[in-house]
């Protein structure tokens, strides 16, 4: 059964990326291209199609695919829709999957990106082999995938595990889902840029920081002026990490899952995120959860890691037999 690959889909708000993968989880063929989230749907559909017949020419000799698995924001697996996406402007309910497999000819699976991202870990990464655990994936927004029981919760309509829109505070900052003081806001890349720019206004500490407009700093310049010691950027990581851990424990309160893993661009921060939240959150645990869960950083970073827990997704669907070793 190793002449077997799925095909991975990333749908993303800027690029779309697609690989072909194999059991092992290694990338065999890669493509990324324009969604044209701000275009027509139509538009999408020619350049995936384009690069998908690319893609297929470069399949190798003796291989196949048999499957596809597609990771996107606010997907219902259900409905095989894309559901009121913020950033797209391809309609309230995109008809991903109706659209999508005719042009690959061939069973086609949809989740939420974000618990593409838990599969992926959990098939290829840090949780293989676990049955209770969490991926919080921390880009521009916070997205979050939670395996209970050897299971992938996805609720009613495959948007359960939004972490990133739990509130952290009623009045605090806008979020671009129409809420105040979700998570995300503050734990994620553009939350940490918010948290930096406050701590320019409200305290003078000095910092390089301050020679940035507000639509040129990001979190990989935040980041690399905390590894050199700028206190601002390296407060700005402490409260990040203050904010996350508090609401991880409520996730451990939740679910109590054996391993909560950060994956993302900012988790690559490493332990700038990792001490300020495992702080956090063995503070905020009750006694009996303490020193229950591990907290680690993603092995799996860049493109594609997306890819890969999209092809995951289709690996765990399409109910391919396990090789015999």
């Amino acid at each position: 059964m190793d002449d077997i690959l799925m095909l991975g889909i990333d749908i993303g708000g800027t690029y779309t990326k697609v690989g072909l993968v194999n059991r092992e989880g290694e990338l065999l063929g890669f493509r990324t291209f324009p969604s044209h989230a701000q275009g027509e749907f139509t538009e999408f559909l020619r350049t995936f199609r384009k690069n998908f017949l690319q893609l297929m020419d470069e399949v190798p000799e003796g291989m196949r695919v048999v499957a596809a698995g597609i990771g996107a924001p606010n997907a219902n697996p259900y409905r095989g829709t894309m559901e009121y996406p913020v950033n797209f402007t391809w309609g309230d309910r995109v008809p991903l999957l109706e659209q999508i497999q005719p042009i690959v000819g061939m069973p086609v699976f949809l989740t939420n990106d974000a618990n593409a991202s838990a599969l992926g870990e959990w098939r290829f990464g840090l949780a293989k082999g676990l049955e209770h655990f969490i991926v919080v994936t921390l880009g521009t927004g916070l997205g979050s995938g939670i395996v209970s029981h050897g299971r992938l919760i996805e609720g009613t309509s495959g948007l359960a595990g939004e972490m990133g829109h739990v509130e952290v505070r009623p009045d605090g900052r806008q979020c671009i889902c129409g809420k105040r003081g979700c998570l995300e806001t503050y734990a994620s890349a553009s939350g940490l840029k918010r948290t930096a720019f406050k701590l320019m206004a409200d305290e003078p500490i000095p910092s390089v920081l301050r020679s940035y407009a507000f639509e040129q700093l990001d979190g990989k310049i935040i980041t690399e002026a905390a590894l050199e010691g700028d206190p601002l950027a390296q407060r700005a990581f402490a409260y990040t990490g203050y904010v996350l851990g508090s609401k991880l424990a409520d996730a451990v309160a939740y679910f109590h899952p054996q391993v909560i893993i950060l994956s993302g661009g900012l988790a690559k921060a490493g332990n700038l995120l990792l001490k300020p939240t495992l702080d956090s959150m063995e503070h905020h645990l009750k006694p009996g959860f303490r020193k229950s869960v591990r907290l680690l950083i993603s092995e799996m970073h860049g493109a594609n890691a997306a890819v890969l827990g999209a092809a995951a997704l289709a690996w765990e669907r399409a109910e391919i037999p396990v090789a015999e070793s």
